[in-house]
């Protein structure tokens, strides 16, 4: 990928990474609401899982999740499951909220990582699962992302846009592949290097007992990240693995905060949430 002169980076000077996750209760209009009175250089990761699982159903397309042998949960991504997430990822979820944010006066521009292939991901050679007292290889649409089109993102930002990314991701032979939004966040963030990074989820934070709401911990060191991901199961131990992978190489703040509340970015920054430090 071709690189700009970091000098000319205008948007290097203050950046907030925000991820949007894809549940039905995240309050995207107090988002936008918030982002509304934002002046630095924002870029949006957001999710539709509900979304996709929602149309999945009325269209009769089966999702499955598989447990790799390590622990980690994934969506399996066959033709079928692709096209249902383009209709819900990239078509509704990301043009309806581009719509708020223009609402809000927020100039968004919506992307996915296919266009102009602003997110390379490289795919997955197989996911290693149990079934049957058997270990097998199921190989999908998916993939990890690897680099980011910094050409595209830097025009973007320097204009004064505020992208709006979602899946799907692009491969090395330019064919749609899923990905995990955190692991999109982390390596958006190595060309970033945002001053914030904000997660916004459907519980307070990151929770000590995930059945207590009221269990938040309210400050984690980036030191704990890899102890406490041994100690959690599905999609938080993935979550925590992401957080750890992008804490690892930035000096970055990143708060875990509820995207339901009322202002729900504004509350994160004044530290509602968890804070990683």
């Amino acid at each position: 990928m071709e690189v700009n002169d970091p000098s000319k980076d205008e948007w290097r000077r203050n950046v907030l990474l925000l991820k949007i996750g894809g549940g039905d209760s995240i309050n995207l209009a107090g988002i936008a609401h918030d982002l509304a009175d934002f002046r630095d250089s924002v870029c949006v990761v957001h999710g539709a899982n509900a979304l996709r699982d929602d149309l999945a159903g009325r269209l009769g397309v089966e999702k499955q999740v598989l447990t790799s042998v390590s622990g980690y949960t994934s969506v399996y991504t066959d033709k079928q499951l692709m096209d249902v997430m383009l209709m819900a990822y990239s078509g509704l979820r990301n043009k309806r909220l581009v719509e708020l944010l223009q609402m809000n006066g927020v100039n968004a521009v919506g992307l996915t990582g296919l266009d102009g292939a602003l997110v390379r991901g490289k795919r997955n050679q197989g996911i290693r699962v149990r079934q049957g007292g058997k270990t097998l290889i199921k190989r999908d649409l998916s993939g990890k992302p690897v680099g980011v089109n910094r050409k595209l993102l830097g025009l973007l930002l320097d204009s004064g846009f505020t992208p709006v990314v979602t899946m799907p991701l692009i491969d090395e032979n330019n064919v749609a592949v899923n990905s995990e939004n955190d692991d999109v966040v982390a390596v958006l963030n190595q060309v970033l290097e945002a001053d914030v990074v904000v997660h916004l989820i459907e519980a307070p934070g990151i929770l000590e007992d995930h059945e207590d709401p009221g269990s938040v911990i309210p400050r984690i060191p980036r030191a704990e990240l890899a102890e406490r991901e041994k100690r959690v199961h599905g999609r938080m131990r993935r979550k925590l693995l992401a957080l750890r992978r992008l804490t690892e190489r930035a000096s970055t703040r990143v708060v875990v905060a509820d995207g339901r509340r009322e202002n729900p970015l504004a509350d994160a920054l004044a530290g509602r949430g968890t804070v990683i430090l």
